[in-house]
């Protein structure tokens, strides 16, 4: 009992400023029917995206287009940049850092040319998604408040 009453929480943030939806909004079977996990999305509205949370820089995709992350109490994210991104073979994304990394919450990942992407026909819809959470968890994703904290896990 005492366990769930002072477990702390992880502070999931927005990667990128911009409107939070659901991911059922985003025009994408794969992450729409949560087949890699829950989570939620971003339409973005600058450049920069940071770190959804404090932890580990696990792994960036060779495209720059995904990384993935670990953090505290055992939560893993993907944040995926755009739809159909993993095409452009880079172009567009500015990496400022690297796999193994230890980031901050909110700190600068990389600079993406969301004006590129769209250019391509590609989508540029931001999702995060956790692939250990179990969709049964009924987490709450705040996609009504367009604030930057968007859960607590």
């Amino acid at each position: 009992m005492f366990n769930k009453l002072f477990k702390k929480k992880t502070s999931v943030y927005q990667p990128v400023s911009g409107t939070v939806i659901s991911l059922q909004e985003v025009d994408d079977e794969v992450f729409s029917s949560e087949m890699m996990g829950i989570g939620f999305a971003v339409r973005p509205d600058s450049s920069e995206i940071v770190s959804p949370i404090a932890g580990t820089i696990d792994s960036i995709f060779p495209t720059k287009h995904a990384f993935t992350m670990k953090g505290p109490q055992g939560i893993e994210l993907l944040v995926h940049i755009g739809t159909d991104t993993v095409e452009l073979n880079g172009e567009g994304f500015e990496l400022l850092v690297k796999a193994g990394d230890q980031v901050a919450a909110q700190q600068s990942i990389m600079n993406v040319d969301f004006k590129a992407i769209k250019e391509a026909g590609k989508g540029t819809e931001v999702m995060v998604v956790f692939p250990n959470l179990e969709k049964n968890r009924n987490e709450q994703f705040d996609v009504s408040n367009q604030r930057t904290l968007v859960a607590e896990l």
